[in-house]
């Protein structure tokens, strides 16, 4: 089976981690990863978003070892559109988080405009950070939480640890 799933993973957490592993149970995985055109430098100017290059070795090297473990194989292409990769005949498959169901919803509705078979949709919970909001680039970037979706030092009040 052939799973797709696309996102800008930037930075790649445990949220993200979750979405990877249900590909993986599913088959082998190919990530749309967004172009730096499809995911501005700045989104909805709150945050920095990096380069597809850095984005994209980073990807590679969680998904790697994910591959391995699973006796599966993965690609990482660049997406040009919101729809991506998933309107493409090879697919089976296709993991979202629940804020973007409706996207894949619609991802379906083209492929049956196009003659081809709807994917199915999986959906994978969000991963709840520490004090039980999810976890999310945003909130990372942004120094609330680590990429696991604990409070850092500086969000929970305490001070930071000094290097010494």
């Amino acid at each position: 089976m052939d799973v797709a799933l696309g996102g800008t993973f930037d930075p790649v957490h445990d949220g993200h981690r979750a979405l990877f592993e249900r590909a993986f149970e599913l088959g082998d995985v190919t990530v749309g990863l967004t172009s730096d055109e499809l995911a501005p430098r700045t989104r909805n100017e709150e945050r920095y978003v990096r380069s597809y290059e850095e984005r994209r070795r980073d990807l590679e090297a969680e998904l790697a070892p994910l591959a391995e473990e699973h006796h599966r194989s993965f690609e990482v292409r660049e997406l040009t559109e919101p729809t991506g990769i998933a309107t493409e005949p090879d697919f089976d498959y296709l993991v979202v988080s629940p804020e973007t169901v409706e996207g894949a919803e619609h991802v379906n509705e083209i492929r049956e405009g196009r003659g081809l078979d709807p994917l199915e949709i999986v959906v994978v919970d969000h991963v709840e950070a520490e004090g039980g909001q999810r976890i999310s680039s945003t909130r990372i970037v942004r120094g609330e939480i680590d990429e696991h979706g604990n409070r850092t030092p500086e969000a929970s009040g305490r001070p930071a640890k000094r290097e010494q």
